[in-house]
């Protein structure tokens, strides 16, 4: 039975409705796999960003504590040099102090004789040479010399052997030294200073550990005091 032209109209209409509404079930499908996809990708890129950030912000943050680290040690540094700066500049105006009054010590008729005994006693016996030169300031002489004779006899008696001791009166001390003298042996090669400079120089820096701690008090990170 053959079909009208209306139902054949009908028949296409039905099939393109058919085929529409598979085309739209299809494009729907195609939409929410899209969709599904990109906020999956989305959510990627997202968490991958996130992590990027927070990674740079954590790189950051350590940057930064090391700074401040670094900083605070500069800091610390520099406070402990001021500090240790300040201390030696108390101990040098000490020292310098000492040195101004050393002068007193040669101006005390009653201790001076003694002190220069001890000197040039001990100058002796570190030298150990048969002939001595000796070089004082100007106005010890006197002194000088009485110590001389007063000593000679003793150094002579410890060591059994002669002694030829001179004054050196073309190069006296430097009119800026306290007191006390040098001591040469014969050809000059060998010297041993004596002045109350030297002395005071040398027991300053042997006392120096005795020194920091009667100011400063001990340093709880020092184990030697050498």
């Amino acid at each position: 039975m053959a079909l009208s032209d209306a139902d054949v109209q009908k028949q296409i209409k039905h099939m393109m409705a058919f085929i529409e509404q598979e085309a739209n079930e299809k494009a729907e499908e195609i939409d929410a796999k899209a969709e599904e996809e990109f906020n999956i990708e989305k959510g990627r890129l997202v968490q991958t960003q996130r992590l990027k950030i927070m990674e740079y912000y954590e790189k950051k943050e350590k940057q930064i504590e090391q700074q401040k680290k670094i900083q605070m040690s500069n800091l610390m540094n520099q406070a402990r040099l001021k500090v240790l700066k300040a201390r030696d500049d108390m101990i040098s105006e000490m020292l310098n102090e000492a040195r101004q009054r050393l002068g007193n010590v040669a101006k005390d008729p009653s201790k001076y004789p003694a002190l220069m005994d001890g000197l040039l006693l001990q100058g002796f016996y570190q030298l150990l040479e048969p002939k001595v030169t000796i070089r004082c300031r100007k106005q010890d002489m006197q002194v000088v010399q009485a110590s001389i004779q007063r000593n000679i006899p003793i150094y002579k008696a410890a060591v059994k052997t002669n002694l030829e001791v001179r004054i050196d009166q073309d190069n006296f001390l430097a009119p800026d030294i306290s007191g006390g003298i040098e001591l040469y042996n014969g050809d000059g090669k060998i010297k041993v200073s004596n002045t109350l400079e030297s002395r005071l120089d040398l027991m300053a820096q042997q006392m120096m550990p005795e020194i920091r701690v009667s100011l400063f008090g001990a340093n709880p990170n020092r184990k030697f005091l050498d």
